[in-house]
């Protein structure tokens, strides 16, 4: 007998237990690439949390605040710079200009500022290593000291003198001998300056150039003799050596000599002083009549600055 095949039928299998399917995947971002960066333009910054707690800002100072401020400071500066003004024009003033450290008057008398006169071409300085005759070769009216302020200048004995001029500064039994050993000791010529003060000091200086430092010299010495004061000068009771004399100067290669009238003197005192400078003999007189005699310190000041101008 012929087995029959089994028809499909639209009647519905029984279910069966499957296991659950897997999630589908889940697609992943594609791996990320180092990009340069770009900062994002100023106008599109990422906007702030609300809820984000916000920094505390401190409240403007107010507009009166700013302005005592602002005032403050510009008289701090103000005041800086007067200061630093005033500070400047102390420095460039004289000390007795400046009240409070004004120094007493010491009586010094107010000379121009000394300068030396210009040589020649090819001369040296008096005492210089190659000027062995220590010949001043500038002019010698250049290097008289000038007058003082205040002082009235003797015009005829202000530049080239003669010799007369000079010897009346001795007594007239000694001129003519001093006279004749200027004529043997080789003089060249006279330079002389005299001016009166106003508290009535008389100041004259000569200056004497010689040959050379041997004739100077040698007409100084005679000046002197044997004794230990020179020859004296007219209306000189007693010279004596003036003790307060503080020196030269600083001048090197220079002779002074200075001496004043021991009391009790006459109706005027005399101060005098010689200089030896190279082949130059340089006489200071100072004078003044009446009781108070002459000041030391003009009298000093004057010698010294002399000496200045011929060394």
């Amino acid at each position: 007998m012929t087995e029959k095949t089994a028809e499909p039928t639209d009647e519905a299998a029984p279910a069966m237990d499957l296991p659950p399917l897997p999630p589908p995947p889940v697609p992943q971002d594609p791996p990320q690439q180092d990009l340069p960066r770009q900062d994002p333009p100023s106008q599109d910054l990422p906007q702030q949390d609300p809820h984000q707690d916000l920094p505390q800002v401190p409240p403007r100072p107010p507009r009166r605040v700013l302005r005592t401020v602002a005032r403050w400071t510009a008289a701090v500066l103000v005041l800086g710079g007067l200061g630093a003004g005033t500070a400047a024009g102390i420095t460039s003033m004289k000390r007795t200009d400046v009240p409070g450290l004004a120094t007493e008057d010491d009586g010094r008398w107010d000379y121009p500022r000394l300068t030396l006169p210009a040589l020649p071409a090819d001369a040296s300085r008096p005492f210089s290593d190659t000027n062995t005759a220590e010949i001043h070769h500038a002019d010698l009216r250049r290097l008289l000291l000038p007058a003082p302020a205040g002082a009235k200048v003797d015009k005829k004995a202000d530049g080239w003198v003669t010799t007369a001029q000079y010897v009346s500064e001795y007594p007239k039994d000694d001129r003519a001998e001093i006279t004749q050993r200027l004529t043997d000791s080789a003089l060249r010529h006279i330079a002389a300056r005299s001016w009166t003060m106003p508290d009535g000091t008389s100041a004259r200086v000569y200056l004497l150039q010689f040959n050379s430092v041997a004739y100077s010299t040698e007409f100084q010495d005679g000046l002197f003799g044997d004794a230990s004061y020179p020859q004296p000068l007219a209306g000189l009771t007693e010279a004596a050596t003036d003790d307060e004399w503080p020196g030269s100067g600083g001048v090197e290669y220079t002779t002074p000599r200075v001496y004043t009238e021991a009391k009790p003197y006459g109706a005027e005192q005399v101060r005098h002083a010689y200089v030896l400078a190279g082949d130059t003999v340089a006489l200071v007189v100072h004078t003044r009549k009446g009781a108070a005699g002459t000041e030391t310190v003009p009298f000093h000041q004057t010698v010294v600055l002399q000496n200045q101008l011929l060394g």
